[in-house]
């Protein structure tokens, strides 16, 4: 897809999470009136070539991410993901998004790909459990992100909190 709309605390415009309430089936059990934190998915494109490391075939897209942000220094899968909490991405046509964890892997990715899942999940050199399948986040101010947008970083004030899965 060449540009998504972003709606202001409801999402990405036909997308099956859009909302302002939680709308991931489990979630949606344990407790339906829950902000939905999951409003956008966002993936660095670099996560792609390190999977084709390891033998997988995966393209932007193939993820269920509504994002592929292109591979550039300092914005790499492993840097996306160890950005803090309420870090903001401000792209050029005005969206911005506010990130508010990591997307957990779903074994439901082993019906795309046999071991994808185990190669989405690592550890750290201290034993935590690291998430490779991006970010999630929600729209703070909406608007169109069209491929080839620019996009800069703004990190909350300290001190930062770490992603975890939302």
């Amino acid at each position: 897809m060449e540009a998504i709309a972003l709606q202001a605390g409801l999402g990405v415009e036909g997308d099956a999470h859009w909302g302002a309430t939680v709308q991931h089936r489990s979630r949606v059990k344990a407790n339906p009136h829950q902000p939905n934190l999951r409003q956008v998915h966002v993936i660095s494109a670099d996560l792609f070539a390190h999977l084709a490391t390891q033998g997988f075939d995966v393209h932007a897209g193939q993820l269920g991410e509504n994002i592929t942000l292109a591979a550039a220094p300092g914005l790499g899968w492993y840097d996306l993901i160890t950005l803090p909490v309420d870090t903001r991405l401000h792209f050029a046509q005005g969206p911005v998004l506010q990130l508010t964890g990591l997307r957990n892997p779903c074994v439901q990715i082993e019906q795309f790909q046999k071991g994808l899942f185990a190669a989405m999940l690592d550890k750290t050199a201290d034993g935590q459990l690291l998430r490779k399948t991006g970010v999630m986040a929600i729209v703070l101010q909406g608007g169109a992100v069209q491929a080839g947008d620019g996009i800069s970083i703004q990190p909350p004030p300290a001190p930062h909190r770490p992603m975890d899965r939302v």
